[in-house]
């Protein structure tokens, strides 16, 4: 299954490693310094210029991506198969 994260973006739900929301978990340092070296290690995309609400993490082919999604953590989990998360 598909889960879509933006107006126009979609991934692989078994590719999603968690779902974060961004108010919550910035609040600490260690996920700060987390977002910021991934963006800097070029894995983070922003998937719409609404105001960013969560942030997932995937490993496709091998390799780590962040996307900064306009989605509630609650709009996401709705949109996935429950039992698979």
């Amino acid at each position: 299954m598909y889960l879509q994260i933006g107006t126009e973006k979609f991934i692989k739900d078994s590719d999603i490693l968690g779902i974060f929301d961004l108010d919550n978990t910035t609040v600490s340092i260690k996920t700060r310094e987390y977002l910021n070296n991934s963006e800097k290690n070029g894995e983070t995309f922003t998937v719409s210029y609404d105001l960013p609400k969560s942030f997932i993490v995937t490993l496709e082919n091998g390799k780590k991506n962040v996307y900064i999604s306009p989605y509630s953590t609650t709009t996401l989990f709705k949109r996935t198969d429950v039992k698979g998360f």
